[in-house]
């Protein structure tokens, strides 16, 4: 993908910080609402964004009643959403879908300072991570990651969390998030990412 496909794709990712967003401003309960409705309309969205023929009957039909021009913003938006999209996410649930599931758990699960920087910094750490890496990234691994993307995250990690919970446990927090990161740990790294974070920083402050 290309760093400008990367920065789109990035882009659109950032407004997961809309949770820890409504999280500060409004509490737990309205934040589990906002996730539960926004998971709710990813899935019923998602067959159309997967099955090929629904997308084209659909827009046969609103071919139909619409303009030429609006089938034209349709036919640029579909471009835009394929740019983005993964080779392997194109047939397999969606990133965003993990990430809602992901944010519900630690949302209902955890405390209000670990969500916040778990649900932060999974998605600002990841949008670095790859922007930094297929920029600036020298240093690669055999699977694709960079050195300079995995110490962006870290850093990001550290910046994120020293602030929510301390040095100590932002150091291992941004750890734990680095290597889940890194090794695209099952499902998804938009679930495992998250939850990696939160359950790491967790267990420390149990120590």
């Amino acid at each position: 993908m290309s760093i400008k496909s990367e920065l789109k794709r990035k882009a659109l990712h950032l407004t997961g910080l809309l949770v820890p967003l409504v999280y500060v401003l409004f509490g737990q309960d309205v934040t589990l609402v906002f996730i539960g409705v926004s998971f709710a309309l990813f899935v019923a969205l998602e067959p159309f964004r997967v099955i090929e023929e629904w997308r084209d009957s659909i827009k046969r039909r609103l071919g139909i009643y619409a303009p030429p021009e609006v089938m034209e913003r349709i036919e640029r938006l579909e471009t835009h959403i394929n740019d983005i999209t993964r080779e392997h996410e194109r047939n397999r649930v969606a990133a965003h879908i993990y990430f809602a599931t992901a944010s519900f758990a630690v949302v209902y699960f955890f405390p209000k300072n670990v969500a916040i920087g778990s649900i932060a910094l999974a998605t600002l750490g990841d949008a670095l991570a790859a922007i930094v890496g297929k920029t600036f990234g020298r240093h690669r691994f055999s699977n694709g990651k960079s050195v300079e993307g995995s110490l962006a995250y870290f850093l990001t990690g550290l910046a994120i969390l020293t602030p929510l919970v301390g040095l100590p446990l932002a150091f291992v927090g941004s750890f734990a998030g680095t290597i889940a990161e890194f090794y695209n740990l099952p499902p998804d790294d938009n679930f495992s990412n998250q939850l990696a974070v939160a359950v790491a920083i967790y267990l420390a402050s149990l120590l």
